[in-house]
């Protein structure tokens, strides 16, 4: 399994107004959600890469990876139903219901026919799944990005706080800070204030519980099943996958014996954050040798 060392020393600072760019820079699109919309953001042009963001996330957590990506591919970043700006569906909320609604929504969006890659963080990694199970060949490779879904774990977030309606802005933002570093970087010194940025703004919108659904054993129970080339990248330090990163990987190959496997030595949950350049490079390649 590859170890790549020294990774957050090759990540560089991104423009301060760099999600207000993004956004202006997007194509954005809506498909239906339930009886409401799920919206979606597209960059580039080429071959299309969808990335599937994290629980109490939205398209922002790719934020540090678009440019690059898209100098290539047609990246494509979905807002999940009940998180970011897309409406909350109706019934019950299982893997196979969002994998549904994310399913629908890229057989609208990409072309019938094309192939697309898709990429997963941490809980998207469910309706991920499910997604590139229900698309089967159209599907080049699937990569597992601090994935969940892997079953029960140990709780790793007994020291995150509750962010308050009460708090003032100050105060917010030291516990919005104080959180990422306790669930998702492991070098403190690499929270940024766009990272209490994004994590505020998604939070303060998310109205999807995801745990329960990260929890699941769902991509574990789809991977054997996913017939593109399957992919993971850990960071080292990813208290989410603590003790557990050599048993998932384990399911990964033997899904796919020729999965790449990459973990990022001194990197955290937010590994395509925390490590962005040394990141894009490998999911570059990863992309290139799969399409």
């Amino acid at each position: 399994m590859p170890h790549i060392t020294e990774a957050k020393a090759k990540t560089g600072p991104l423009p301060t107004n760099i999600l207000k760019v993004l956004n202006e820079a997007a194509t954005v699109v809506e498909t239906p959600c339930g009886v409401g919309r799920m919206v979606w953001r597209k960059w580039g042009a080429g071959p299309s890469v969808v990335l599937v963001h994290g629980g109490f996330g939205s398209w922002n957590h790719w934020c540090r990876n678009i440019l690059a990506l898209s100098r290539e591919f047609t990246v494509i970043a979905p807002d999940l139903p009940g998180l970011g700006d897309s409406d909350r569906p109706e019934g019950e909320n299982t893997a196979a219901h969002i994998g549904e609604i994310l399913t629908a929504g890229l057989e609208q969006l990409v072309e019938p026919g094309s192939d697309l890659h898709i990429g997963c963080f941490s809980f998207g990694a469910v309706p991920g799944s499910e997604a590139a199970v229900r698309l089967g060949d159209r599907v080049r490779s699937f990569t597992l990005i601090g994935a969940a879904g892997f079953g029960p774990r140990e709780r790793p977030t007994d020291g995150l706080v509750r962010i308050l309606p009460e708090m003032d802005d100050a105060e917010r933002r030291t516990t919005a800070r104080s959180n990422l570093e306790v669930l998702m970087f492991a070098d403190p010194a690499n929270v940024d204030d766009l990272a209490v940025d994004i994590q505020l703004a998604n939070t303060a919108r998310a109205r999807f519980r995801s745990r329960p659904l990260s929890l699941s054993d769902a991509v574990l129970r789809n991977l054997p099943k996913i017939t593109a080339r399957r992919n993971a990248i850990w960071g080292g330090e990813d208290v989410t996958a603590a003790g557990m990163v050599s048993a998932r990987n384990a399911a990964v190959k033997d899904a796919d014996p020729d999965a790449e496997i990459v973990v990022m030595d001194g990197i955290g949950h937010w590994v395509q954050y925390e490590a962005a350049d040394v990141f894009n490079e490998c999911y570059l390649g990863m992309l290139k040798r799969a399409s």
